[in-house]
C-alpha cells in the first residue's frame, strides 16, 4: 500500500513540475515578445530622431548628434534586454558596421560636409544626411535587437558576421525613413 501512495505522489509531483516548466516557458515567451515589441518601438523612435538630426544645417554637428542618438538607442536596448551597456564597445561596433558598409561610411561625412555649400549644399546635404542617418540607426538597432534577443552581449557581437543583415536592414531603414519623410509633408 505504501508503494502505491509513493508512486501516486511521484506521478503527481512530476505532473506538477511539468506544468510549472510549461508555465515558465510561456512566461519567458511572453517576456521575449514584450521585449521585442519594446525594442522595435525604441528603434523606430531613435531612427526618426536620427533623421531629424540629419536636417541640422551645420556641418559635423549632425554627425556628432547622430552618434549620440545611436549610442542612446543601444543603451536603452541593453536595458530592455538586461545586457550590460558598454559605450566604448558600442562606438567600436557602430564604427565597424558602418565602415564595413563603404557607401554609407563615405556618404555620411560627405553629406554633412556638403552642407557648407550655401543653399544647394544645405538642402542636398540635409536630405541625404537625414535619410542616411535614419536608415543607419534603424539597421544598427535591428542588428542589436536580433543579437540581444538571442542572448548576446556587447562583448560577443562580431560585426563581420552581421554585415549582410546590417545591409539588408539598412535598405529597409532607408525605405522606412523615406516613407516617414513623405508622410511628414
Amino acid at each position: 500500500m505504501a508503494t502505491a501512495k509513493t508512486s501516486t505522489s511521484n506521478a503527481s509531483s512530476t505532473s506538477g513540475q511539468a506544468e510549472t516548466e510549461a508555465d515558465n516557458k510561456t512566461q519567458a515567451d511572453h517576456s521575449n515578445v514584450d521585449k521585442s515589441a519594446q525594442a522595435e518601438e525604441l528603434i523606430r523612435k531613435h531612427s526618426y530622431a536620427a533623421a531629424g538630426v540629419g536636417l541640422i544645417p551645420i556641418p559635423w554637428v549632425d554627425f556628432i548628434g547622430l552618434t549620440a542618438i545611436q549610442l542612446k538607442m543601444l543603451n536603452e536596448l541593453s536595458k530592455t534586454y538586461e545586457v550590460e551597456f558598454s559605450e566604448e564597445r558600442g562606438k567600436a561596433i557602430i564604427g565597424s558596421l558602418v565602415s564595413g558598409f563603404l557607401p554609407v561610411a563615405i556618404a555620411q561625412p560627405v553629406a554633412s560636409f556638403i552642407k557648407a555649400i550655401p543653399l544647394i549644399g544645405q538642402t542636398t546635404g540635409a536630405v541625404t544626411m537625414s535619410i542616411l542617418g535614419g536608415a543607419t540607426t534603424y539597421a544598427i538597432g535591428r542588428v542589436f535587437n536580433q543579437h540581444f534577443a538571442s542572448g548576446g552581449t556587447f562583448l560577443d557581437l562580431d560585426p563581420a558576421k552581421v554585415k549582410a543583415y546590417f545591409k539588408e536592414q539598412f535598405d529597409v531603414g532607408r525605405k522606412v525613413t523615406a516613407e516617414a519623410k513623405k508622410a511628414e509633408k
